[in-house]
């Protein structure tokens, strides 16, 4: 799509387009909304070098957080920003205008002008059809533009989209980690966070139904709570949980290690303990699971490791040993720590 193709759709003058997309003179709101609105139609970039010089190499990769101030997407973005120098090019960390694929696709608007190698995408989403459209449509047009759309930690929109997807095993980690909890003698298990419906929480979910219906119990839809991936939430949900009264379950699956640490707190200020009166085990392996008393069991991330392998097939697509390899699944793994103890020793 050129400037005139704008203009045809828009019904100005491709001087009139100019002006309104680099804001070089002042031009009516209403010719403003057209132009705007044309050109976001026809997908067209107002800085054409993206598709002038089209398999030209930028130099630059831009990334796109869903929360710059949590540990979980700081170790990935830990991860590209390495992988970025090691392969001699410059790192653009962004987050979008708002918390949802609008405000992703805002924030790509204005990324592409500069001609990215690469643009990539961390965290979680809502899947929903309208998602999955626009984020292929989004993904075909970098790939004529001859870059990249890169999604870390969430799946691929589509079978044959054209995107580097770098994925981390969610289902068995929460499977195991609840299979861990069941080992003990906890067979009444609280889920606790994560947004429901979400990429990322969906799979912990099923994995932890997956590990009770392996045991052979019915999991409890009572046993779950949705909410977000933050410490403030696991503390509110905790202590309204326990101001309820006493609760019916033995063992907490935290969907993060967020979560889990403000669980943790809450249970304290009521003077209950971890894992005495209450086991508790998390998700992600981050800082904090360290730094709790008793140190927190939870599923180990290789959250750097993300970072690191999407960078390396993404810039290397089209070389033959990673032609065929822009789909990738790391594995995950327990770390057994102090927050878990077997239901038969728990203190009467």
């Amino acid at each position: 799509m050129t400037l005139h193709d704008v203009a045809a759709r828009a019904g100005v003058s491709a001087a009139t387009v100019s002006r309104v997309l680099t804001g070089a003179y002042r031009v009516s709101p209403e010719t403003q909304d057209r132009v705007r609105r044309a050109a976001e139609e026809l997908d067209y970039v107002v800085n054409a070098q993206a598709r002038s010089l089209v398999g030209s190499s930028s130099g630059l990769v831009a990334v796109l957080l869903t929360d710059i101030t949590t540990p979980f997407y700081n170790r990935i973005a830990r991860g590209l920003t390495e992988q970025v120098t090691a392969e001699k090019r410059v790192c653009i960390v962004s987050t979008p205008q708002s918390g949802d694929l609008d405000g992703e696709l805002a924030t790509i608007a204005t990324l592409r002008q500069q001609s990215p190698e690469a643009i990539v995408l961390v965290g979680g989403v809502h899947e929903s059809p309208d998602y999955r459209k626009r984020i292929t449509a989004l993904a075909n047009s970098l790939d004529a533009e001859g870059s990249r759309l890169v999604l870390c930690g969430r799946p691929a929109p589509t079978k044959d989209a054209p995107v580097t997807v770098v994925e981390y095993d969610g289902e068995d980690g929460a499977f195991a980690i609840t299979s861990h909890l069941l080992s003990a003698g906890h067979e009444r298990i609280l889920f606790l966070g994560g947004g429901a419906g979400s990429t990322t929480t969906t799979p912990r979910l099923r994995g932890y139904r997956r590990a009770l219906e392996a045991y052979g119990i019915t999991p409890d839809a009572d046993l779950v709570r949705h909410g977000s991936s933050t410490r403030h939430f696991g503390y509110e949900a905790m202590g309204d949980i326990l101001a309820a009264g006493r609760p019916d379950f033995t063992a907490v699956f935290a969907s993060d290690d967020l979560a889990a640490s403000g669980a943790l707190a809450a249970m304290r200020e009521r003077e209950l303990s971890v894992p005495d009166d209450i086991s508790l085990v998390g998700f992600d392996d981050i800082p904090v699971a360290l730094d709790t008393v008793p140190a927190l069991t939870t599923v180990h991330v290789p959250l750097e490791e993300i970072g690191r392998t999407a960078i390396q097939l993404a810039l290397h697509r089209d070389e033959p040993e990673f032609r065929n390899a822009q789909r990738a699944v790391l594995g995950t793994h327990i770390k057994v720590r102090g927050s878990v103890r077997p239901l038969v020793r728990r203190r009467r």
